[in-house]
């Protein structure tokens, strides 16, 4: 029987996802998601974007402006919880679960496939990897044997500590193919599947976790939400709550414009990725940067004055196999040792800091780059909210731009949030007041000499707010 979703059996309908995003980074996973997943219906509301798609989980995880995977069980309007009793608020939330139980099974089912097909492949690519693991479980039989013999020639004790220690050898050396994310996995699959089962569903375990805000946040926390649709899940489908080891995790969020309701898909977030050892910049910043450069086939040359963040970019790029294809020069960017217009594309998160003069600093960096740049090359600026103001104030006069894909521009891939499809919640929108207010400071951005800006997108570094600005050579610069 086909199940709606099931990238097994749904063919072009696919299953309903979405991915949280750092604030300003919805556009560029609106578009990644449409690249790399072929992904349809896609929409978004701050801080998330949801699609549909048939692409399996080894796909989902190559996702790069993702923060978090999440399988969509509901998004719809928020609770209404002015001038309510806190009974009644409860109920609604109860409502939940209660009054749609299907899509619930559905996603579980959604779930527990996304799971079995990814381990499927996975086993099958370890073990067509891994010769050895092939070898040591072919010789299983002889081993079974030769443990055997010796709980029978138990009077051989040199012997048998002799095999004992042979088998712990082979065991350490076939465990160094299996991770813990593999392990989690397994057991995790395996408990799934018999819950699923139609005559075990009610073995399931499952916990809650639950963000609240705005109203919502000030009628009931964050615990008693967790409360209410846990006891609601018992009730409905006989699920038993666990809060340390469950076979699934049920994700909810609740503020003034929205509530979602979905499962994590992994485990570890999208954004934290293997190869980075030493963290710096937000792997999802520093991607939507790189795609705005839209970096072909380079040869890279990566500089900084600081021994430590020289040692962090080492290791990284051993960590990441990149070791023999970038190159790392210990050297100023305002006295960069390379011939002018030799380079095609420039990616700089300028200093932040007291310790930057920001007036004369951002000047020399920009000036440095400029030269070096060649004609028609792209350099792409992560500018904190005192270097974009510092910048304004660096050249006399400005030029009206197009903003060509900047975040306020209604184009195809960015439309204004994506009218919702019917009951499928709202889409938060930026207001039109504020929207021709961006688009209006950006037309007053004026150009650095030959530096033409064409792109702007304001985001979110956390506590602190940041933009990203992408400029064009026009024309040969004399300095």
């Amino acid at each position: 029987m086909a199940v709606p979703g099931d990238p097994r059996s749904a063919g072009a309908a696919g299953a309903r996802f979405f991915c949280t995003a750092g604030r300003g980074l919805e556009p560029f996973l609106m578009r990644e998601v449409r690249a790399r997943l072929a992904a349809t219906q896609v929409e978004y509301i701050s801080g998330k974007v949801f699609f549909t798609t048939c692409s399996d989980l080894n796909m989902l995880k190559k996702l790069k402006s993702a923060e978090r995977l999440f399988l969509l069980i509901k998004k719809q309007f928020p609770l209404t919880v002015s001038s309510r009793s806190k009974g009644k608020i409860f109920n609604e939330i109860q409502r939940l679960v209660n009054d749609d139980p299907e899509s619930w099974l559905n996603a579980i089912t959604i779930w527990k496939n996304l799971l079995q097909l990814d381990a499927e492949k996975e086993k099958v690519s370890q073990r067509d990897a891994n010769p050895l693991k092939r070898k040591t479980e072919e010789n299983g039989t002889i081993v079974a044997k030769i443990l055997k013999a010796e709980q029978i020639h138990e009077i051989q004790e040199n012997r048998e500590c002799l095999l004992e220690k042979q088998i712990e050898k082979e065991t350490l050396e076939q465990g160094d193919f299996i991770t813990e994310r593999e392990r989690f996995q397994a057991q995790s699959q395996n408990n799934v599947a018999k819950a699923i089962d139609a005559h075990d569903q009610n073995a399931l375990t499952f916990r809650v976790s639950c963000r609240c805000s705005g109203a919502v946040a000030q009628t009931c926390t964050a615990q008693e939400v967790g409360r209410i649709i846990g006891i609601a899940l018992k009730k409905q489908f006989g699920w038993k709550a666990d809060l340390r080891t469950p076979n699934v995790e049920i994700f909810i969020h609740l503020n003034d414009v929205y509530s979602v309701v979905g499962i994590p898909v992994l485990r570890v977030p999208l954004a934290s990725r293997a190869y980075i050892k030493t963290a710096g910049l937000r792997s999802t910043i520093a991607w939507a940067m790189a795609s705005l450069a839209e970096i072909k086939d380079v040869y890279y040359v990566g500089a900084d004055v600081s021994d430590s963040q020289l040692q962090g970019a080492s290791d990284n790029l051993k960590a990441a196999g990149l070791k023999d294809k970038i190159e790392l020069l210990k050297v100023s960017v305002i006295e960069l040792p390379l011939p002018s217009e030799s380079v095609n594309t420039i990616i700089s998160d300028i200093p932040f800091g007291k310790k930057f003069k920001l007036g004369k600093d951002i000047k020399s960096i920009l000036q440095e780059m400029e030269r070096v740049l060649h004609i028609g090359g792209t350099i792409v600026l992560l500018l904190s909210e005192d270097h974009d103001r510092c910048l304004k104030g660096c050249e006399d006069g400005s030029i009206p731009l197009t903003s060509k894909g900047s975040h306020t521009e209604k184009k195809p891939g960015l439309e204004k949030c994506l009218t919702p499809k019917e009951n499928a919640g709202p889409s938060e929108s930026v207001s039109p007041s504020s929207e021709a207010s961006n688009q209006e400071r950006f037309d007053r951005m004026p150009p650095f000499g030959s530096l033409v800006p064409v792109e702007r997108y304001k985001v979110s570094l956390g506590k602190t707010g940041a933009f990203i600005y992408k400029y064009k050579k026009s024309h040969s610069c004399a300095r």
